[in-house]
């Protein structure tokens, strides 16, 4: 999911001023590229310089690899902490302990997402270093305090809630420095910043597993806390080259002003029906899609016995993810407007299919396999989301509706976890949770399929419109030019008199 928040357009204000022309505001207050993502709500005078393609912008590129691999790392290996807090807080006598271990994954996934659209606000007022380093420290104290946990329950808080915001506030000004520094190369620092992502993912659940049984699970998260801290300090390294909103509208009296509520909200995104059904579609087909990254490795244990590592699962999901995000991406240049959909629409039916076939393996070979091919088509349904919410909604409202979308998403991947931990708690097994996990998205890639159906029944009625327009325009030109002209002509008769 993170990399599609780095698929946003580049900075075009800065083009603008360097070649002297003036900033045109953006429709419903939304910024473009600018932001790389959700910053909406910009203050009507900002300039912004021609990036430095380099110089310190190599380090904020660091920075933020940095805070990808971090966020996203521990995230995506909420598998095994998941099994570690199990032994940990688990009893006999708890019939539904699965089920409430669950949602301290889910929680912390869900809230990174669910938090994105505020986020995106608070980083517009305050700038993107203020929020970066208050974010890591809430994160970092999150973190800390979970080690210091003695049941289940307050986890919920310290990892599901305090962390993962910490995280949210965190990551979201990663990628808005981005588009501050780079535009000529931002695709090479998009695509370097998200790799981070994958080399933690690919690496962390092996520490992770060595951490947890020489150091126990309370030490090991002792030991997260320096990956959260360096991120603390990563932070400082996001040296502003656009004045937030308080800066420009408040900074000079010394008072806090907020943007009108118009310019950080837009509302108007869900008036395009092909909009409606992708932001419905998309959150319907993701109820089953966290449910492997949580629950996989426990299965694991269940099926093959204790001696295997399932580790190497999560190691082929991050592997494959990244090959489908090239891959797939561009293939998709290849494919005319909305009929991109149609590849998320592929993925969702694989990916739901896979998810079925995850009780039917029985070695460690088959469930490689699966993981595989679950990875590869994840990465298409991920790279994709930016360039279709582009056909859909144009590029001034493009952070808007990836940033409402992220906000939807976050509920089915919360809620969706801990349904199949209480199913494994009543059936005691994971394949009936497993089967049903594969549904949601099958229902998802039907859903979505009518989205191109939609966008081209739209296009004749848009052309009409803006032929309409075009010629009331013209007519009201040409009225406006016969109203002067006889205004014109009695002054001249009159000085002729005189």
């Amino acid at each position: 999911i993170c990399s599609l928040l780095l698929q946003l357009p580049p900075p075009r204000e800065g083009a603008q001023a360097a070649a002297g022309e003036p900033r045109q505001e953006n429709r419903e207050g939304c910024l473009g590229g600018q932001s790389a993502l959700l910053m909406a709500g910009a203050p009507e005078d900002q300039h912004a310089a021609e990036p430095p393609e380099g110089g310190w912008g190599w380090v904020v590129m660091l920075a933020a690899m940095w805070c990808n691999g971090a966020v996203f790392g521990i995230q995506n290996s909420c598998g095994v902490l998941f099994v570690s807090m199990l032994s940990e807080f688990g009893s006999q006598d708890d019939k539904q302990m699965v089920f409430k271990t669950a949602w301290v994954s889910s929680l912390s996934m869900g809230m990174i997402f669910f938090c994105s659209p505020v986020v995106s606000v608070f980083t517009d007022i305050f700038g993107c270093r203020i929020i970066a380093i208050v974010g890591a420290a809430v994160g970092f104290v999150g973190l800390l305090l979970s080690s210091f946990v003695s049941t289940i329950e307050p986890l919920y808080f310290t990892y599901g809630i305090l962390f993962a915001c910490g995280c949210s506030f965190a990551y979201q000004p990663s990628l808005v420095i981005l588009g501050q520094y780079f535009k000529k190369r931002l695709g090479l620092v998009n695509g370097i910043v998200t790799a981070g992502s994958s080399l933690f993912t690919v690496s962390l659940p092996f520490l992770l597993r060595v951490l947890i049984d020489s150091v126990g699970l309370y030490n090991t998260l002792r030991v997260l806390c320096i990956l959260i801290f360096v991120l603390f300090l990563a932070g400082f390294t996001y040296k502003p080259l656009i004045s937030s909103a308080n800066d420009k509208e408040g900074g000079k009296k010394g008072m806090l002003r907020f943007p009108p509520a118009k310019k950080i909200f837009s509302f108007s995104i869900f008036k395009v029906m092909g909009y409606r059904i992708w932001a419905f579609g998309i959150p319907a087909a993701l109820f089953g899609y966290f449910v492997p990254y949580v629950h996989l490795m426990k299965h694991v244990k269940e099926r093959l016995g204790e001696n295997v590592q399932e580790e190497v699962l999560l190691l082929c999901l991050g592997i494959t993810s990244g090959v489908g995000r090239l891959i797939f991406g561009r293939v998709a240049d290849y494919i005319p407007g909305a009929k991109k959909v149609y590849l998320q629409v592929i993925s969702f039916f694989l990916i739901g299919l896979m998810s079925m076939m995850i009780p039917l393996c029985n070695s460690l070979g088959g469930l490689i396999a699966v993981c595989l091919f679950m990875g590869l088509f994840d990465g298409c349904f991920i790279c994709i989301m930016a360039p279709i919410a582009f056909e859909l909604v144009g590029a001034q409202d493009v952070s808007q509706a990836i940033g409402f979308l992220l906000g939807l998403m976050s509920i089915p991947m919360i809620v969706g976890p801990p349904i199949a931990g209480i199913l494994r708690d009543y059936l005691g097994t994971y394949d009936v949770a497993f089967y049903l996990a594969g549904v949601p998205p099958i229902i998802g890639g039907i859903i979505l399929s009518f989205i191109p159906w939609v966008h081209e029944k739209k296009k004749p009625k848009e052309k009409k419109k803006a032929v309409d327009e075009e010629t009331t325009k013209k007519m009201l030109e040409n009225e406006s030019t016969s109203a002067s002209g006889t205004a014109e002509k009695p002054s001249k008769e009159s000085e002729s008199n005189i």
